[in-house]
């Protein structure tokens, strides 16, 4: 099951459905399956407090992914911070939508065993995310 929380922001995410519908295939077709998925959008100091109390790192980010998966089920925790998906997508000159999009899936393909680490595993993974955005696209259009 795939639940969505907001944690210290207010955020009206619309696309529930469509986005259980399109992550399910992501995890299909890569030989798996979605058990308990919480994705929980947040500000950018409630996400440096996490990265902070969890990780030991002291700086901001995007998402972070905490792994609970057994065998080929994914479950895990996505916290996203809005804010730092806001200043990316500006930056990167995609829409807002699009870069959490983008983010969501990322964070779903680290569960998978993707990794970001060195510029080939970046590499893999842009173009993993740029398939499932593909996947989404199609996905609204039918």
């Amino acid at each position: 099951m795939i639940q969505y929380f907001c944690e210290d922001i207010v955020f009206p995410f619309r696309e529930k459905r469509l986005t259980n519908r399109w992550l399910k295939q992501v995890a299909e077709i890569e030989g798996r399956k979605v058990g308990d998925l919480s994705v929980i959008f947040c500000s950018d100091p409630y996400i440096l407090d996490v990265n902070v109390r969890y990780l030991g790192h002291e700086y901001y980010t995007d998402i972070i992914t905490f792994d609970y998966c057994e065998g080929n089920t994914l479950s895990g925790d996505l916290f996203i911070s809005i804010d730092t998906v806001r200043d990316n997508a500006a930056f990167y000159g995609a829409s807002f939508e699009t870069e959490l999009d983008r983010v969501i899936v990322h964070g779903l393909l680290h569960l998978i065993g993707y990794d970001d680490h060195t510029e080939e595993d970046r590499k893999t993974m842009r173009a993993k995310e740029d398939e499932a955005l593909r996947l989404l696209a199609t996905l609204r259009q039918g």
